[in-house]
């Protein structure tokens, strides 16, 4: 085939998966269509071949953000919980637009996975996602990952508290100012990119004084 074949051959693909997806999520009934892709996540998630698997937990992402109930946000998150970095982000770009647009959903979604003691990596994504979408139940959601005992689940939340950037988030960080467990946060100035290691108590009173510095500004 010419390069040119090529090209249009990735044109036609392009429209193919553009009418399919708007057929898939034109099925009237959305109880079936949500039980699918949960069915269709869950398979993927379990497969060996990661490559495909990538493939299609970004689709399924993206898919799942379009379907509003809470069996997608709770699909969404599991997604959140995969090993490849690239299936995170988009997890988490389809969570923060579900978020914008319905955030009660992911509100409660995110309560139910803080009532089970998830201890997966999507628990220090997901104070992230509340801080950028910013809404007023924000900070007493983060805060509930404070009490985790996965000091890097509890270091996330922390500094999600700081990004979000509401002053009454240092009371909640004054029971952590003596905490000794060590984590590894990220850096700008570190050129290897491995992070640093610092405790929660040093991260805790570093916050407290950049938050109440803002307050004070305020």
């Amino acid at each position: 085939m010419r390069p040119e074949q090529h090209l249009e051959a990735i044109f036609r693909a392009e429209r193919e998966l553009r009418e399919a997806e708007a057929r898939l999520l034109d099925t009237r009934d959305k109880n079936i269509l949500a039980n699918l892709l949960a069915r269709a996540t869950t398979e993927a998630l379990q497969l060996n071949d990661r490559e495909e698997a990538s493939l299609r937990l970004g689709r399924l992402a993206d898919l799942c953000a379009q379907v509003p109930g809470p069996q997608m946000v709770d699909t969404l998150i599991a997604i959140l919980d995969d090993d490849d970095e690239t299936v995170r982000v988009t997890a988490g770009e389809a969570l923060l637009d579900v978020g914008y647009d319905r955030y009660a959903e992911v509100a409660r979604g995110i309560e139910r996975v803080l009532e089970r003691k998830h201890t997966g990596v999507s628990m220090t994504e997901l104070p992230w996602i509340l801080a950028e979408i910013g809404e007023p139940s924000a900070l007493a959601l983060i805060k509930k990952f404070l009490a985790s005992d996965d000091g890097e689940i509890c270091a996330s939340a922390l500094e999600a508290l700081v990004s979000l950037g509401d002053p009454a988030g240092a009371d909640a960080l004054q029971n952590l100012v003596d905490d000794q467990r060590e984590v590894t946060v990220d850096d700008s100035d570190d050129e290897d990119g491995d992070g640093i290691r610092t405790t929660i108590g040093q991260l805790a009173r570093e916050a407290i004084e950049e938050l109440r510095g803002r307050d004070a500004e305020d």
